[in-house]
C-alpha cells in the first residue's frame, strides 16, 4: 500500500502562486515510486473530483484545459513526490487537491490506485 501525503495548500490572492506537494511512501509488490503514474484532482464544493494535472512514469504530462500555461506538475523520484505548481491563480482554482496514483506506468488519467487527504487552495478575488 502507498500512503501519499499533500502539503502546501492556503489562502492566496488572484495572480498569485501555491505549490503543492505529495509524499509518497510504502510499496506494493516491490514497486518503486518512479514507476507508478501520479496525478492531481481537484474537487471544489458542489461539484464533481476532475483532473487537473497528471505525469507519467517517463515524464509525459496531461493537464485541465483551463489550468494550461498555469500550472506545472512535476516528480523528484528521488524524494518520492510530484509537485503541483501553480500560477496565476484564479478564485475558479478554489479546491481541494488531491494526489493520486496509477500503477499504469504510462497513464494520463490516474485511476486513483492510492489517494491522499487532500490539501486545500482558497483563492480569494
Amino acid at each position: 500500500q502507498v500512503q501519499l501525503v499533500e502539503s502546501g495548500g492556503g489562502l492566496v490572492q488572484a495572480g498569485g502562486s501555491l505549490r503543492l506537494s505529495c509524499a509518497a511512501s510504502g510499496r506494493t509488490s516491490g514497486r518503486t515510486f518512479s514507476s507508478y503514474a501520479m496525478g492531481w484532482y481537484r474537487q471544489a464544493p458542489g461539484k464533481e473530483r476532475e483532473l487537473v494535472a497528471a505525469i507519467s512514469s517517463g515524464g509525459s504530462t496531461n493537464y485541465l484545459d483551463s489550468v494550461k500555461g498555469r500550472f506545472t506538475i512535476s516528480r523528484d523520484n528521488a524524494k518520492n513526490t510530484v509537485y503541483l505548481q501553480m500560477d496565476d491563480l484564479k478564485p475558479e482554482d478554489t479546491a481541494d487537491y488531491y494526489c493520486a496514483t496509477d500503477t499504469t506506468p504510462w497513464s494520463l488519467r490516474p485511476r486513483g490506485d492510492n489517494w491522499g487527504q487532500g490539501t486545500h487552495v482558497t483563492v480569494s478575488s
